[in-house]
C-alpha cells in the first residue's frame, strides 16, 4: 500500500472539521485512503452500492439522521446528501463527523455549492506521484523556490523517462506488467468517466460523441483553449464546447490551466491552457506507444509536459507552501509552461524541454517573465532529459526532470 501525500492533510481536517471531502479522479485511490482511516466508530457506506444509493436519493435527511459518524464514498451519486449533512452538524458540530469522496466536483454543481461552506474541507487527491511510488519526502517544490536543486547520477533518463511517462499515476494501470494491457485499461476508464460519471452529475446530449471530443482534446493537451475549435469538431456550438470542457474538468480529466500576466507587460495572451490530469491516459486517448513516439520523438513534448505539470499538483497536494499554478505566454510567443506564485506573491517558472541538451535560447521566457516580476521571481529552471543541474545566469538553471522525485 502506497503512502500518499494527502494523508496526513485528512487526519488533521478530521481533528478540527466537522466534514471532510476528498475529490479527484475515480480509481485514484480515494477509496483505499478513506478505508485506511476507518475505525470502529466511523461507518463506511458506498454510494456505488445500487440499494444504498437508492435509500439515500429517497430520502436524504432520513438516511443521514441515523449517522453519528460515517465515511459515505463517491458522494457525487447523490448530491442531496449534502444538504442533510450541513443540517446534522449545524446541530451537532463535533470533528471528523463525516470523510466523504467524490469522483466529481460537486461543489460546482448549483445547489450544494455553499451548502457546506464554513463546515467542510476539500482536499484533491490526483493518481500516484513517482515520489508515492518510489516513498520518500517530498523537498523539490521549497528547493525550488531557494534556487538549491542538485544534479542526480542515477537520474532517469532516455527511454526509461520515456516508460515512466507512458505509465501514467493510476494504481491499476501501473500494477499491469504490459504496455498493451495498461492500455487497455486505460480505454476501459475512459468510457468509464465518459458514460457513467458524467451522467451523475450533468444531461450530456451528443453522450456518444464525446469520445471523439476527447480525442480532439487530446491532441490539444499543453496548447492554448480554443472552445469553438473544440466545439466544432463534434458540431455543437462554442457555449457547448466551453460547458463539455469544464463537464470533463469537473470528473477529474483534464484541467484549464489560468495565464499569469501583469501590468507592467501589456502584450500577454489571456487565455487559458488545457492539460490532462494523467500521461497514461493522455498517451491512450492519443493512440500513443513507446514504439510510436521511438519512431516519431516530436510526440513526446506535448506527453512530457502534460507528466510534469500533473507531478506538480501532486507535489502542490503534500506541500506547507500555498501555491497558485499559471502558465504564461506573451505576444511573441515567449512562454513558460509552469508558473507558479507563492501566497507572499514570489514566482517560480518551469520550462519543459523532452531533450538531453538546452541552450541558451531555450530561457528566453523565463528571462521575459523575470523581467516582469522584478524582486518578485524566485528561481527559473529547465527541465531536460539528463542528470547535471547547469546553471545559465543568475536565478536560471537547467534541471534533470527526476528533480520532482528526488
Amino acid at each position: 500500500m502506497y503512502n500518499r501525500f494527502v494523508e496526513h492533510r485528512v487526519e488533521e481536517s478530521l481533528s478540527d472539521t466537522p466534514v471532510v471531502l476528498i475529490v479527484g479522479p475515480r480509481r485514484a485511490g480515494k477509496t483505499t485512503l478513506v478505508r485506511k482511516l476507518d475505525g470502529d466508530d466511523r461507518r463506511y457506506i458506498t454510494l456505488d452500492d445500487q440499494t444504498v444509493l437508492a435509500a439515500a436519493q429517497s430520502d436524504p435527511a432520513g438516511f443521514i439522521r441515523g449517522l453519528d459518524k460515517a465515511i459515505i464514498d463517491e458522494i457525487q451519486r447523490a448530491p442531496d446528501l449534502l444538504l442533510a449533512i450541513k443540517k446534522t452538524v449545524d446541530e451537532d458540530y463535533r470533528p471528523g463527523r463525516f470523510l466523504l469522496t467524490g469522483s466529481a466536483n460537486v461543489l460546482t454543481l448549483p445547489r450544494v455549492a455553499d451548502s457546506l461552506a464554513g463546515r467542510m474541507e476539500t482536499i484533491r487527491m490526483l493518481p500516484l506521484s513517482r515520489l508515492e511510488i518510489d516513498g520518500g519526502p517530498s523537498t523539490f517544490l521549497p528547493r525550488l523556490f531557494e534556487g538549491k536543486l542538485q544534479g542526480d547520477r542515477e537520474a532517469i533518463v532516455g527511454d526509461d523517462l520515456l516508460k515512466l511517462v507512458l505509465r501514467g499515476g493510476f494504481p491499476e494501470a501501473i500494477a499491469r506488467e504490459s504496455e498493451r494491457r495498461r492500455q487497455d485499461w486505460a480505454r476501459s476508464y475512459l468510457t468509464s468517466v465518459l458514460t457513467r460519471d458524467l451522467r451523475d452529475i450533468a444531461d450530456v446530449e451528443k453522450l456518444t460523441e464525446l469520445p471523439k471530443f476527447v480525442r480532439l482534446l487530446a491532441e490539444h493537451s499543453g496548447q492554448l483553449v480554443n472552445y469553438s475549435q473544440f466545439g466544432s469538431s463534434i458540431n455543437v456550438s462554442h457555449k457547448t464546447g466551453q460547458r463539455y470542457v469544464g463537464l470533463l474538468e469537473q470528473v477529474f480529466l483534464i484541467a484549464t490551466v489560468q495565464p499569469w500576466y501583469t501590468n507592467a507587460l501589456k502584450r500577454i495572451a489571456k487565455t487559458p491552457k488545457l492539460h490532462f490530469l494523467d500521461s497514461g491516459i493522455l498517451a491512450a486517448a492519443r493512440g500513443l506507444t513507446f514504439d510510436r513516439i521511438k519512431a516519431d520523438r516530436g510526440a513526446f513534448g506535448s506527453l512530457l509536459e502534460t507528466f510534469v505539470f500533473s507531478e506538480i499538483l501532486k507535489l502542490m497536494s503534500g506541500s506547507d507552501l500555498r501555491l497558485t499554478p499559471y502558465h504564461f505566454r506573451d505576444q511573441q510567443m515567449r512562454e513558460v509552461d509552469v508558473v507558479l506564485e507563492r501566497d507572499d506573491g514570489m514566482i517560480v517558472g518551469i520550462e519543459v524541454k523532452a531533450s538531453a541538451t538546452v541552450k541558451a535560447g531555450d530561457f528566453g521566457g523565463l528571462k521575459t517573465l523575470a523581467d516582469a516580476c522584478g524582486e518578485k521571481f524566485a528561481f527559473g529552471i529547465v527541465l531536460y532529459d539528463n542528470t547535471d543541474v547547469v546553471p545559465f545566469g543568475e536565478k536560471l538553471a537547467a534541471a534533470p526532470l527526476s528533480c520532482l522525485w528526488r
